[in-house]
């Protein structure tokens, strides 16, 4: 089995049927899915129901929260990846995972392809390898990223201690560790915007579970180092009312100071 498709899902009975649909109507069939549902009471049991010959695992029961259900489905999955593609998110498309494993093989470990809406800065890191640097300001686009089974094996499951960040922490390590990782040019699948990670409230409680999560794993020297480079990193947004231009800019090794020019030019006229 090439790919394990696990899809977790709690009373959100309208995009898990969405799900589900994307999922069954991929052109690659070499692949296992499997759907772990929290005893959801919105009829999202009865969705299940009636699309379970076309998923290979399914249950409906408590459990104690989206990385406990996970881990749940990593329990279950036989493929050599793993992809979670949780209820409301579709693929890209019906050819995605033909376009990922039709007649490709991979030393990589993680495969990173982008999702759409690009709402993100560096739009999943581009060809190049994944830095340290990355994942303190970004992260890996976890619903477009598919996972060796075997580096769950390796550096354990998601820990359930955190709410948030638990697959943040998961790419952390493997990174850190020296993971091979390898870029997918594509649009993996297409996210949902009303996810846990997504809802504006939730900014401050990820913030701190990544403190918690650096605590445990950096030595405090590179902690430091890290808060050095989140300061600069805040004052060059606040400074630059184009700052995504001028980050183009710097990272292609054009003159940094001919923005920094104009950028006075346009607060004298602001003012």
């Amino acid at each position: 089995m090439k790919v394990s498709v696990i899809t977790v899902n709690y009373n959100n009975a309208t995009g898990l049927e969405k799900t589900i649909k994307s999922v069954i109507s991929q052109s690659y069939r070499d692949f296992e899915y499997i759907v772990i549902d929290g005893g959801s009471t919105d009829g999202s049991r009865e969705i299940l129901e009636s699309f379970s010959d076309q998923i290979t695992y399914w249950v409906s029961e408590p459990d104690k929260g989206i990385y406990n259900a996970m881990n749940k489905g990593i329990r279950q999955a036989k493929g050599e990846y793993l992809h979670f593609l949780n209820s409301g998110d579709m693929y890209a498309g019906e050819d995605v995972l033909n376009r990922a494993f039709s007649g490709k093989k991979y030393n990589a470990h993680i495969l990173r392809g982008m999702q759409t809406p690009h709402t993100y800065r560096w739009d999943n890191f581009g060809d190049r390898n994944v830095t340290l640097y990355d994942l303190y300001v970004d992260a890996l686009r976890h619903q477009a990223t598919f996972i060796k089974r075997q580096l769950f094996d390796k550096y354990g499951l998601y820990d359930e201690n955190y709410k948030i960040v638990s697959d943040w922490k998961f790419f952390l390590k493997a990174i850190i560790a020296g993971e091979p990782t390898a870029f997918l040019n594509f649009d993996v699948m297409v996210f949902d915007m009303n996810g846990i990670s997504s809802n504006p409230a939730n900014q401050d409680a990820m913030y701190k579970e990544r403190e918690s999560v650096l605590e445990e794993l950096l030595p405090e020297a590179i902690r430091y180092d890290y808060n050095r480079l989140i300061r600069q990193d805040k004052q060059t947004k606040e400074d630059a009312p184009y700052y995504y231009i001028i980050d183009f800019v710097k990272r292609n090794r054009f003159p940094y100071f001919c923005i920094r020019v104009l950028n006075k030019i346009y607060k004298t006229f602001k003012s």
